[in-house]
């Protein structure tokens, strides 16, 4: 088990798909280009790039327009030569079927989940 504190450190936000593709080379890689509230110096948004293991059971136009759940606080990780701002939210079942949370209704990125 970990503490209240522990749990307090993981920032979950929602993220709006702007858009999202298959990684070269991969089976099972998608590249989500995602509105998670981010801002540059002069406060202009800019999106952020997370890869996610569910292109075997994700088709990327499918997702485009959703609103998912994202840990936005993870230290960038490099996958296949390319770097992950992120990691989305998903439950997998028994049979290994993946399912991303989302929530109930359209509220766009970078909301924390609280």
């Amino acid at each position: 088990m970990i503490g209240y504190d522990d749990f307090s450190k993981v920032e979950l936000k929602t993220a709006h798909v702007l858009q999202a593709e298959r990684v070269l080379d991969s089976e099972k890689l998608l590249r989500l280009t995602l509105d998670v509230g981010d801002k540059n110096e002069a406060g202009e948004p800019v999106s952020r790039i997370v890869l996610a293991g569910i292109g075997k059971q994700y088709e990327p136009e499918t997702l485009i327009g959703k609103d998912i759940v994202i840990v936005a606080n993870l230290e960038p990780r490099s996958l296949m030569g390319e770097i992950s701002n992120g990691m989305i939210v998903a439950a997998t079942d028994n049979e290994g079927t993946i399912s991303i949370l989302q929530p109930d209704k359209s509220i766009g990125g970078g909301w924390k989940i609280k």
